[in-house]
């Protein structure tokens, strides 16, 4: 069984002495040992055919017995990756999975480059690297088994752990060459040598579990909140209830007296924009989490709410809608809309208004960490998806070296986008800082903390404005988004969505109208803005793609072949002036905006679901598409609503084309898990405010989809599997397509229209 574990870089180096031990890097493959005397360096990204490489390196080791390690360094929080990247390597290099062990690399961008999950990149970006560290091991086995043997090293040939000599049927094990394997030279990139498709044993094939799996089943993996050390102490803090409130007055006496209490802490609050800083308030720290949270409770507090105590959601949305009605500024603008529309008869005009609220992460596991400082050294262990960011920020709180802080990631229950923002990382720092030195402080979020203080999904209204022709072509397209943006995070008072924002689903839009215009209303935040699965997809495709299943409506025409005639023919498209702004980071070149691509999902998910067929009454298929992170998702979505107003999702039909499909039991998991997420977002997640105050506390209020609610089949559909492109993402495309196939198939069961999430009842 592969087996997982933490490691530090320097043990993982000094027990592969002896061994094979290479490492990847922006410049190709390099030698252990280089990696391990090289000074700590930043390279420059490189663009390569599989994905654009941020500085990464990764480790592979063979020891004398035969064992493979490899190193994973990107966090695991259920996508797969700590399996999947590992797997890639394991196939490129011909090692039985069985033997293989996975090992967690602690934070170090300097040795093994970028180490953040977002974005839906671990495999967009590491899979080209991750084959060519695993084809470069293999052909130095292969050559030390040629040189041994004295024979052609064409003669020889790498087969599952071990190095054959085709001739004579002679076999030597990975271990036993793995010694002078290490002493020959790494193969220059030009000169691997890279498996065909029709070789791979893992990639591609449902043939590898997670490697977590058996862990994780028996209660033995180990999560942020499963952290325990001798001696260790347990805080939670009271934070401002109002983003960018302060602290006036604590008497802290009567949360002293609570049985188990040892210190009040108070953290410091952050000046100008919120960033990854703590909200500030007061910590309690407690020999267990129960005593702390008794004492944070005793805790007699009184706050400054500070700007943001008017802030109430229900108001915010009139301003937002009324942003969305006024010109806003243009960020995409070609042939003259405004013209189209003003020159259009009444009847041929069509507008709506489309809202999505603010959204909570509401990770299964909350925010925690664990911070020990000894001298002039912190270690940290934590869920977090930027280890990298964590670390620097404990750094620059205890003034100390970056090298200086080593942060252990661990397991995450769910992450979303929060949990690569280290402010409760920050938190645990500042409490150790202030206990005895060696204490390890574990800090805690509660669900009510995490529900009441995250980095919320922006609350948006999308305005769509068209003009539609008498044969149903569209003529011209007005898309104008009004929501605060994540910028809001880095400079204070930033207002409205940013290029890269209206890049989600917005600008880089497929269709074939002659006017478009997209524009942003200049509104501020009033909470702190974070990225969030799929980001600014979720409004932007949510308003597009309930409004063309309007404008398909208007014409008389079936929606799916309205979309396919709006789509096109089969093209690349050229994003000409918006190129640095269409791909969210990614080279328009590479990763073209391909409608053909497009059309082939929404014909799978269509064909899946049995689009055009007879249902009963009170029954509707609804359809919607989305190209997000470099991956073309559909969904069709089937409900059935009772006379009550009850909506009843029955089934969801998925199709995704990422590309080359690595591992396809994790997209397809990640597929199913976008349209339960996408489900629970659309029927009954909502944050609101009064007085600068969240409303919601836990999930009684903050719902998220319950078993009951979800559908009774969720099919996935793989599509194009082909490894001539360049990998998509998988974890956050399936997300933006599901709740306008939803509202669209309400439409299709009732005639009634749902413009704003979330839907509830229909009553």
């Amino acid at each position: 069984m592969t087996t997982t574990s933490q490691l530090s870089r320097r043990g993982f180096l000094q027990g592969s002495l002896g061994a094979l031990t290479l490492a990847v890097t922006a410049h190709g493959v390099v030698s252990a040992a280089w990696a391990a005397d090289a000074a700590p360096q930043k390279y420059g990204a490189e663009s390569m055919p599989g994905g654009t490489v941020d500085d990464p390196l990764a480790f592979v080791s063979i020891a004398a017995d035969g064992s493979v390690t490899i190193v994973a360094h990107r966090a695991e929080m259920g996508t797969g990756v700590r399996t999947s990247l590992p797997m890639v390597v394991a196939d490129e290099m011909e090692a039985l999975w069985e033997r293989v062990k996975i090992v967690q690399a602690p934070a170090d961008e300097a040795r093994y480059g970028n180490q953040n999950v977002d974005g839906s990149r671990s495999v967009r970006h590491f899979l080209l690297p991750m084959r060519r560290v695993g084809a470069a091991a293999r052909q130095m086995l292969e050559a030390a088994a040629a040189a041994r043997w004295a024979v052609p090293l064409a003669e020889v040939k790498a087969r599952q752990h071990e190095v054959v000599h085709l001739p004579s049927g002679r076999r030597l094990g990975y271990g036993e060459l793995a010694a002078a394997a290490a002493q020959l030279s790494v193969p220059a990139s030009a000169a691997l040598r890279l498996k065909d498709r029709a070789d791979f044993r893992y990639i591609g094939k449902d043939r590898v579990r997670l490697v977590d799996l058996e862990a994780i089943g028996q209660g033995q993996a180990t999560y942020g909140m499963d952290m325990h050390l001798p001696g260790m102490v347990y805080a939670v803090v009271a934070r401002p209830p109002v983003v960018g409130g302060k602290l006036r007055r604590v008497d802290q006496a009567k949360a002293l007296a609570v049985p188990g209490v040892l210190k009040v802490v108070e953290i410091p609050g952050f000046q100008g924009a919120p960033g990854f800083l703590p909200l500030g308030g007061v910590a309690v720290v407690a020999r267990n989490t129960w005593s702390a949270m008794q004492g944070r409770a005793a805790l007699e507090i009184e706050w400054d709410d500070g700007p943001n105590a008017g802030y109430d959601s229900a108001a915010y949305r009139q301003t937002l809608e009324t942003a969305a009605r006024t010109p806003g500024k243009p960020v995409r603008n070609q042939g003259n809309a405004a013209q189209a529309w003003a020159k259009a008869p009444r009847s041929a005009r069509f507008a709506a208004d489309y809202y999505v609220p603010h959204l909570a992460h509401a990770s299964m596991e909350p925010p925690v960490a664990t911070v020990r400082i000894q001298g002039d050294s912190a270690e940290v262990w934590t869920s977090i998806q930027n280890p990298a960011a964590a670390q620097d920020a404990v750094a620059k709180r205890l003034q100390f070296k970056p090298e200086k802080v080593k942060v252990n990631v661990l397991l995450l229950g769910g992450g979303f986008g929060r949990k690569s923002k280290p402010d409760f990382v920050d938190e645990a720092a500042i409490v150790a800082q202030a206990m005895p030195a060696g204490t390890p402080v574990k800090l805690v979020w509660t669900r009510e903390d995490d529900i009441q203080h995250d980095y919320l999904h922006t609350v948006s209204v999308e305005r769509l404005e068209a003009v539609v022709g008498k044969n149903g072509q569209v003529q011209s397209w007005l898309h104008r988004s009004a929501a605060p943006t994540i910028a809001s995070l880095f400079a204070e008072g930033a207002k409205g969505q940013q290029l890269f924002e209206s890049a989600m689903s917005a600008i880089n839009m497929p269709y074939r109208i002659p006017n478009v215009r997209v524009e942003t209303a200049e509104v501020a935040a009033h909470a702190r803005i974070g990225w969030f699965r799929s980001v600014a997809n979720i409004p932007h495709a949510f308003a597009a793609q309930c409004f063309i299943a309007e404008l398909a409506h208007r014409a008389g025409r079936d929606h799916r072949q309205f979309a396919l005639d709006l789509i096109g023919p089969a093209r690349k498209i050229d994003p000409g002036t918006l190129a640095d702004s269409w791909n969210y980071s990614e080279s328009p070149t590479l990763y073209p905006y391909d409608t053909g691509r497009l059309r082939g999902v929404i014909e799978a998910a269509c064909q899946g679901a049995g689009w055009g067929r007879t249902l009963p009454k009170g029954h509707g298929l609804g359809l919607a598409f989305c190209y997000s992170f470099m991956s073309y998702t559909a969904t069709v979505v089937e409900v059935a609503v009772d006379d009550k107003g009850e909506v009843k999702v029955l089934a969801v039909d998925m199709a995704m084309d990422c590309g080359p499909q690595i591992n396809p039991e994790r997209i397809r998991a990640q597929m199913e898990g976008g349209a339960v997420m996408g489900l629970g977002l659309a029927l009954a997640s909502e944050i609101t405010f009064a007085k600068g105050r969240v409303l919601q506390s836990n999930f009684h209020d903050y719902e998220v989809l319950r078993h009951n609610a979800s559908p009774r089949l969720i099919r996935t559909h793989l599509v194009n599997d082909n490894h001539d492109l360049p990998p998509g993402g998988v974890g956050e495309p399936p997300v933006p397509p599901v709740a306008p196939a939803l509202c669209n198939a309400i439409f299709a069961a009732t005639g009634k229209r749902v413009r704003s999430l979330p839907v509830r009842t229909l009553a």
